[in-house]
């Protein structure tokens, strides 16, 4: 499935890419049919690489992919990454795969490890055979409830490695420790990037694949209540999906950032609550804002600092979140025809020039 807004996105990525260096290339995006994976098959599609879509879709949707069955250089491989084998040698591969959402990998802590050491184990065996350039998506959450704000990618976290949360935030860490082994053991041709909070059209909303933002704007959308965990003052940096994807390309094509982790994210700092009534008054003045209890070890704070990636790569993040939020809420209103809305306001989503 893509419209007008995401063609807008994949437009906007593939404008900062250099063809060259896709055209023809064999890529593999594990969790392919997930949010940020499904963007990266659209764009490497787009570039004429030869994509390979590898997901269980346990959390991503067939319909992200469904247009680019399609397309004859795009292929789908039905498979769980922790499981996949393949004697298959692919250029680039994209280690995206894992769930995302706090309720949803609470709820399977298991196969979120599982799917973060051995996926990222059998990944990381691919691209050694094959001598690929591969990449890992890692997450802000391997730094914790961090004490240091701005956080830099040297900062080491402040992570409960055994509370609710650690079956994601230990896994990501393992990832990255695998990463550079293999970096240091067999010079592999390898980066990491550190994702912040990423939000934009195709974000799941539905039960417990859904984060914050996505749950905010569908429950203004139906009128309900916006229900804020806590007090709402913890913060987060939210980076609109098309800058995200732009990062990771940036850091994945340049060849200063072999071995490398750096931060992607936006350094604009916001309050839940906040976030929460700038959703209110963008969809419905009407609905209520409803505090719910913390989950445990929820971090309070996120920033990151990104000098590495502007000095770098000369990358920051275009998209605003007052624009990027009226781009979301969008693409959710049109996708959502079996929602009660009251109060629609008309919301300018083209971008800015």
């Amino acid at each position: 499935m893509i419209d007008t807004i995401i063609s807008e996105d994949i437009q906007e990525i593939t404008r900062e890419c250099d063809r060259s260096f896709f055209e023809g290339k064999k890529a593999l995006v594990t969790g392919g049919a997930g949010f940020l994976g499904s963007y990266l098959c659209d764009t490497l599609a787009k570039l004429e690489a030869d994509v390979t879509c590898l997901d269980d879709f346990s959390t991503g949707l067939k319909t992200n992919i469904d247009h680019l069955t399609r397309v004859k250089n795009f292929r789908v491989l039905n498979s769980d990454v922790s499981k996949f084998k393949s004697k298959e040698a692919f250029d680039y591969i994209f280690n995206l795969a894992s769930r995302a959402s706090p309720e949803d990998y609470q709820l399977h802590p298991i196969e979120t490890l599982l799917t973060n050491s051995n996926g990222s184990h059998r990944m990381l065996e691919l691209a050694r055979k094959g001598n690929s350039r591969i990449v890992l998506a890692s997450t802000s959450e391997v730094y914790g409830d961090p004490k240091i704000i701005p956080t830099p990618e040297n900062y080491w976290g402040n992570v409960n490695p055994t509370g609710i949360r650690s079956c994601y935030d230990e896994g990501k860490r393992f990832s990255e420790a695998l990463f550079m082994a293999y970096n240091r053991e067999y010079k592999l041709n390898m980066r990491i990037v550190r994702i912040h909070n990423t939000y934009g059209p195709r974000m799941r909303a539905d039960g417990a694949y859904a984060r914050a933002l996505p749950r905010f704007i569908v429950q203004a959308l139906k009128g309900d209540d916006i229900t804020v965990y806590g007090d709402g003052l913890q913060t987060r940096s939210f980076t609109y999906v098309s800058d995200t994807i732009r990062g990771i390309l940036s850091v994945f094509c340049s060849g200063k950032t072999k071995g490398e982790v750096l931060n992607i994210g936006n350094p604009q700092e916001t309050a839940i609550l906040d976030l929460a009534k700038k959703i209110r008054e963008a969809i419905n003045d009407n609905v209520s804002i409803k505090f719910c209890p913390l989950p445990a070890d929820d971090p309070k704070r996120r920033r990151p600092d990104i000098k590495r990636a502007e000095n770098i790569l000369y990358w920051h993040p275009k998209v605003g979140l007052d624009q990027g939020l009226l781009r979301t809420i969008e693409w959710f209103r049109r996708q959502g025809t079996n929602l009660q809305t009251t109060k629609r306001k008309k919301l300018a989503h083209k971008r800015p020039l």
